[in-house]
């Protein structure tokens, strides 16, 4: 009798299935992670142009001398952000004591996350006694670009 050794078509078949089921959790894991990151970076990088504006004009009464090209040169940031968009700095044409942030290239559900996230430190957020985010934004156009306003001042 012989004796035959190896595998069969369908403990082969078993494997690729496990390693197929192991590949879309490891994808899933990976695209949070990601989402995540980004979204960590747009965080870091709003404080720091906020931080920069207040060190760059804290001199002056209002924010009406906000020139973006000058505000990211001195605080030596690029104003593209992690998703394709960019990031603008204007006085608040309401209130020239308020400056605004906005962040622009968003899909619909990174604009809804940074419309709630609590922007501690800007105008909406402590005028509502942390009740809410603090931005404002059109979280609407399902084509990624959607933009999120936060303001900040006085």
């Amino acid at each position: 009798m012989n004796q035959e050794s190896g595998r069969s078509m369908i403990e082969m078949l078993g494997v690729l299935a496990i390693m197929g089921v192991i590949t879309v959790g490891a994808i899933g894991m990976i695209s949070t992670a990601m989402r995540t990151q980004k979204r960590n970076s747009v965080n870091d990088d709003v404080i720091q142009m906020v931080t920069g504006v207040r060190q760059l004009l804290g001199e002056y009464d209002d924010f009406s001398h906000i020139n973006n090209a000058t505000i990211f040169g001195a605080i030596g940031m690029s104003n593209k952000n992690p998703y394709g968009g960019s990031y603008e700095l204007n006085v608040n044409p309401a209130n020239s004591h308020q400056f605004i942030v906005s962040v622009t290239g968003l899909s619909e559900g990174d604009c809804k996350y940074f419309v709630t996230k609590a922007w501690s430190d800007s105008i909406g957020y402590q005028m509502s006694n942390g009740t809410q985010g603090g931005a404002a934004g059109n979280c609407n156009d399902l084509n990624g670009k959607n933009t999120v306003y936060i303001t900040y001042g006085e």
